[in-house]
C-alpha cells in the first residue's frame, strides 16, 4: 500500500474486533512513530503501550466513558518530554512532534490493516496515575489501535481545497 492509498483508508475507528494485534505489526507501527522527524532531531516523543486487559478497562475512566477505549486490544499513550523550550515561532515543539509521530503511527496502522482513532477527551492525572507516568511526561494523546469491526472506506466530509490553501498573500 502506498501512502495515499493509506491516507485515503485512514478513518477514525471507535468500534474494534476482539481480536489481539500480531506484534510484527505493532512493531512497524511503532517504528513508524520513532521514524518520524521532530524539532532539532530531539525525539522527544514516547511511547506506553497498554495491552493488559483490566488497565485498558480502567483506561475508559479515564478517557471521559469513551468505551471503545477499553474495547481496542492496544491503546498507545502517546507522551512526550518537553525540553522547556520554544521555536522560533512560540510553539514547545513537544506537542508538535508527538503529534507528527502519531499521524505516521496511525498511516502505517491503516497500511497493516489495522484502526486507530485520536483520544483527546480525557484526564491527563487520571491516566498519568493509573500507569504510573512521572510528572515531567507530557500525556498528549491515547491512540487505540486494532482491527477495525467495518473495515471499509468511510466517507470524509472534507472542505474543498479552494477553501483551505492561498498562494502568494492570504
Amino acid at each position: 500500500m502506498d501512502v495515499y492509498e493509506a491516507i485515503e483508508l485512514r478513518k477514525s475507528v471507535r468500534a474494534f474486533l476482539d481480536k489481539s494485534v500480531e506484534k510484527e505489526k505493532l512493531d512497524r507501527v511503532l517504528e513508524a512513530g520513532r521514524a518520524a522527524p521532530s524539532a532539532r532531531n530531539a525525539q522527544e516523543w514516547r511511547f506506553l503501550v497498554v495491552q493488559d486487559e483490566e488497565k485498558r478497562k480502567q483506561l475508559v475512566e479515564a478517557a471521559n466513558g469513551q468505551q471503545f477505549v477499553g474495547e481496542a486490544p492496544v491503546v498507545i499513550v502517546c507522551c512526550g518530554v518537553s525540553q522547556g523550550r520554544n521555536m522560533r515561532c512560540g510553539h514547545d515543539p513537544v506537542l508538535i512532534d508527538v503529534a507528527i509521530a502519531m499521524d505516521h503511527m496511525t498511516l502505517a496502522a491503516a497500511a497493516e490493516g489495522l484502526g486507530t482513532c485520536w483520544v483527546g477527551s480525557f484526564y491527563p492525572e487520571k491516566v498519568r496515575k493509573l500507569l504510573g507516568i512521572p510528572e515531567e511526561i507530557v500525556i498528549v494523546e491515547l491512540l487505540p489501535l486494532g482491527y477495525p469491526r467495518d473495515p471499509g472506506k468511510t466517507a470524509k466530509s472534507r472542505l474543498s481545497i479552494d477553501e483551505i490553501v492561498k498562494y502568494d498573500q492570504w
